[in-house]
């Protein structure tokens, strides 16, 4: 599904002089390389403070720590996602509020939204799923109507471009009140191990994460809150400061592959390929197909498993249905669309040292499984 040592030759000499540029310094923590890794994300982002921290987990975490959502507050939360993003909710004793989502973007639906909020109701998740922006122009407004807190859930959609109604473009993760990103090898922008990173044009809120995620304390040995230990080490940062100035041409490399991909499924009515929003600019993660139904999913994917194609089947059981929330007061309406999502979609693989050959290649034997 991801391809990490050919983009890894591309970069080997500049990647492996920053490694050694790390080692010969003995500056592993929160050393010169994470301060110019954090201002060259906020450059890029164009958002006020990026806090770096050990993971995608944690910077929802310490988001909702800092933001002061307390036990019993209700979160609306997208089931349709990776499970991180909601179990984060239920340890830290919030209600977690599962709503759908929309049938064409994956992404949770505004409308749902607005149905589900209560007098309880303190905060919103959108998951920008798949590398696609959610609606974030419905979903700002109804956040702001409510008086609620918006934590963009960023992990899948780094470097994507969201276009506002009156013109204004921004980066995802950059409009809520807090962005919170993970930099997982496998992500757009990955490191070499595990990481994250938080964002916000908020000052007060930009100071009480980094305390959240620094054990409480602004100032040495004196701890104000009950926070934890979060940090990117200095490796990570160095590798992602030479991956940061590669990303948009990372993002064009999938926009090319999904275009092959699109052109080569545009006769085949069995399948559905991703649907772009013109609002948001797809920076794909993931290549997700919708399959009709009558096309058996396990044979295709174990068609393509003897092929050597990985395929994947992302988050066959939604949030919703997992058994770590049973003994939570969850609320979750309908969810029709993401009940039929799951049994029918499925991944191909997709990075950006995918070549034509493999594309034709991929493209085929799906072509032969589909038409046998």
């Amino acid at each position: 599904m991801v391809d990490l040592k050919s983009q890894y030759e591309k970069i080997k000499p500049a990647i492996d002089k920053a490694i050694i540029g790390v080692v010969e310094s003995s500056q592993y923590i929160n050393g010169p390389e994470v301060k110019s890794f954090q201002q060259e994300m906020e450059n890029y982002l164009g958002v006020k403070h990026v806090i770096p921290c050990a993971n995608g987990t944690d910077a929802l975490q310490i988001s909702m720590m800092a933001l002061g959502l307390k036990p019993g507050d209700e979160v609306i939360t997208p089931s349709y996602t990776y499970i991180a993003t909601t179990e984060v909710i239920g340890l830290l004793r919030l209600k977690p509020v599962f709503v759908d989502c929309e049938s064409d973007t994956f992404n949770i639906s505004p409308e749902a939204i607005e149905k589900a909020i209560t007098p309880k109701t303190k905060a919103i998740v959108p998951v920008h799923l798949y590398g696609q922006s959610c609606d974030m122009d419905a979903i700002m407004k109804i956040a702001k109507k409510h008086s609620l807190f918006v934590i963009e859930d960023n992990a899948q959609a780094i470097g994507c471009d969201y276009s506002f109604a009156d013109g204004t473009t921004a980066k995802t993760g950059t409009i809520g009140d807090v962005g919170c990103t993970s930099f997982f090898p496998s992500k757009n922008l990955g490191c070499y191990g595990d990481g994250g990173a938080i964002c916000t044009n908020n000052d007060d809120l930009a100071n009480q994460i980094r305390m959240v995620a620094n054990h409480g304390q602004s100032k040495r040995y004196y701890h104000d809150l009950v926070g934890c230990n979060s940090r990117l080490d200095s490796i990570q940062a160095a590798i992602l400061r030479i991956k940061l100035r590669e990303l948009d041409r990372y993002i064009e490399n999938r926009n090319n592959a999904a275009a092959f991909y699109d052109d080569a499924f545009a006769d085949i009515p069995e399948l559905t390929v991703p649907y772009r929003s013109a609002q948001s600019k797809h920076v794909f993660h993931q290549y997700t197909l919708q399959l009709a139904d009558g096309i058996n999913r396990d044979d295709l994917v174990e068609y393509l498993g003897k092929k050597d194609i990985p395929a994947m089947i992302y988050y066959p059981v939604p949030a919703h249905k997992q058994k770590m929330f049973d003994h939570l007061d969850v609320t979750c309406a309908d969810m029709s669309i993401t009940d039929w999502l799951t049994t029918r979609v499925f991944s191909l693989p997709m990075h950006t040292e995918l070549t034509n050959q493999q594309l034709k290649y991929i493209t085929e034997s799906v072509k032969e499984f589909i038409r046998k």
